[in-house]
């Protein structure tokens, strides 16, 4: 396989990624969807307690990571738009474990 050549297009595309404030604060995915927080400890890659102090009060809350917000964003547009994505595009972004047109009924 060779590689391809980042071209103008690539390079516009890139400068517009840099710029993209994409992110969600935990509070507002937790407030949206009802999960808990190892659920959103594997959303965004890390442990059960970097999310407990998120939402702890005082001394013990810290700031999540722009990956973190970035990471909840992601599953957020994925979870409300899933079905308006063409399953084309579904198919490269899923993992091939998992069908993308599989049913995903309860």
């Amino acid at each position: 396989m060779s590689l391809r050549p980042l071209e103008q297009r690539e390079l516009l595309l890139f400068r517009l990624y840099r710029r993209c404030q994409f992110g969600m604060s935990p509070h507002d995915f937790y407030a949206k969807w009802e999960v808990t927080h190892l659920q959103m400890a594997q959303i965004c890659h890390c442990s059960v307690p970097t999310v407990d102090r998120w939402f702890a009060g005082g001394s013990g809350q810290r700031a999540p990571t722009p990956f973190h917000q970035r990471r909840l964003a992601e599953v957020d547009l994925l979870w409300e738009t899933y079905e308006e994505i063409p399953l084309a595009i579904r198919r490269r972004f899923c993992s091939p474990r998992y069908r993308a047109d599989q049913d995903l009924s309860p």
